[in-house]
């Protein structure tokens, strides 16, 4: 007996009238990846970790990992928090020619058929295939047609469906990859300009978008593949800029939402959905986007802790003989001066403007930052000159008070890791409330 994947549970309970979803963690980021497995364990749940094709592909993205490397990232992570391999689902995100879209159509789309390939290989089980962008040879003055963004996309689920293949000759236990497709995609990251007018998908465009995907499937002998697509990646309104929220409006996205009723075997992708309130994540699980994509937001509540630890970090040890303390907040500022291409096109304003963006925007471009030697190494300091001291509840109260609160529960310890972990667990509880019936 074939083992059911577990997003096409959440599908058939949607289906039923059961409003479940799934937040999806778009993020590279350890700490972050800890927090939201020791979350999942509290409640034996499923964890949905999500890598762009920015982040992750066959030459190693922008974090040097590989498909196979990212696989051995998380499970090392889960090794290390003692979370259960098999309540893992890794997902590949924007996968298709978006990294290379200045090469020729044939040539972008070889790179993107083998970095579909390396991701269903590496055991990555959910893939949003994305092909809603102009190539090289691609007439940039038109609209890309969706006869042409269709066609794209049953290439690489050929490409997806053939390296499934492969795997299971050698895994006979392997599970079989869901797609997700569509081409109402918000680029990966968040808006870049605060002026973007956000246009919901409208239903005629949702009903082209599913009905050419189905024939080019079917065109290409993809019928079984077409009955493991659960879901199109819409617009429903939602997205977040620099200093900006766009929030879920469901009357908007009203009539786009009754059109999905039509389709028995889909539901909606929502991407940048973070910092939408946790009535508002509800309120889409229920309208049928009942998988959550957020990313920023995760290392934005991490970054938060963070400076809030080196704040108590001066409270407490500045001026002591003998500890070098870590300047985390000024060493991350600096790098991000020194090597601007993570947020140079992303943050807009003089000086003053930019100065605060690099700190506190909402696309959180400071994650790009976290893994370089020089921050590692304040942060490191950070932790362990933290771990030194018995950090008083006065002072947690003062900086990060709703852990003040939970440690005076009982529900938490006071040394730095538990302390950042459970700042972005405040973001994962929104989620969850979103997307448990």
């Amino acid at each position: 007996m074939d083992k059911i994947h577990p997003l096409k549970k959440i599908v058939e309970l949607q289906k039923k009238g059961i409003p479940a979803g799934i937040y999806s963690a778009c993020s590279a980021n350890e700490l972050v990846l800890e927090a939201c497995m020791e979350r999942a364990m509290k409640d034996s749940d499923y964890v949905l970790i999500e890598a762009t094709a920015n982040q992750v592909n066959q030459y190693g993205g922008y974090t040097g990992m590989k498909p196979v490397d990212f696989s051995r990232f998380v499970y090392s992570i889960a090794e290390k928090v003692k979370f259960p391999d098999d309540k893992i689902i890794l997902g590949g995100d924007h996968l298709g020619p978006l990294t290379w879209k200045g090469l020729p159509a044939e040539k972008a789309m070889e790179e993107a058929k083998e970095l579909i390939r390396q991701f269903v290989y590496a055991g990555f089980t959910k893939i949003h295939i994305d092909t809603s962008m102009h190539l090289g040879d691609d007439d940039k003055a038109k609209k890309l047609e969706t006869t042409v963004i269709a066609e794209r996309g049953a290439v690489l689920a050929k490409a997806a469906e053939k390296a499934f293949e492969e795997l299971a000759a050698s895994n006979p236990h392997a599970l079989h990859p869901v797609y997700v497709i569509g081409s109402e995609v918000p680029i990966p990251g968040g808006s870049q300009g605060e002026e973007e007018q956000l246009q919901v998908t409208s239903p005629d465009d949702f009903r082209e978008t599913v009905n050419l995907f189905r024939e080019e499937f079917y065109r290409n002998n993809l019928d079984s593949a077409w009955e493991n697509v659960i879901a199109i990646v819409v617009q429903p309104g939602v997205e977040f800029g620099d200093d900006s929220i766009h929030e879920y409006d469901r009357n908007a996205a009203e009539e786009l939402c009754k059109e999905l009723k039509n389709y028995p075997s889909l539901v909606f992708e929502g991407h940048s959905t973070d910092y939408q309130t946790p009535e508002a994540l509800k309120e889409m699980v229920e309208d049928g986007i009942a998988v959550l994509k957020v990313g920023p937001a995760l290392t934005f509540a991490l970054r938060e802790a963070l400076f809030a630890l080196n704040h108590i970090e001066n409270e407490l040890l500045k001026g002591r003989n003998g500890i070098e303390l870590s300047n985390f907040i000024e060493v991350l500022d600096e790098t991000m001066v020194n090597k601007p291409e993570n947020w140079i096109k992303h943050y807009h304003g003089n000086d003053e403007k930019l100065r605060l963006s690099r700190k506190y925007s909402f696309s959180d471009r400071s994650r790009y930052y976290l893994p370089l030697p020089e921050v590692q190494q304040a942060l490191d300091r950070l932790m362990r000159n933290l771990k030194t001291v018995d950090i008083p509840l006065s002072l947690i109260s003062q900086y990060m008070p709703v852990q003040y609160d939970r440690i005076r529960s009982g529900l938490l310890g006071k040394d730095p890791e538990s302390l950042a972990k459970d700042r972005v667990i405040n973001c994962i509880d929104q989620y969850l409330y979103g997307t448990k019936p």
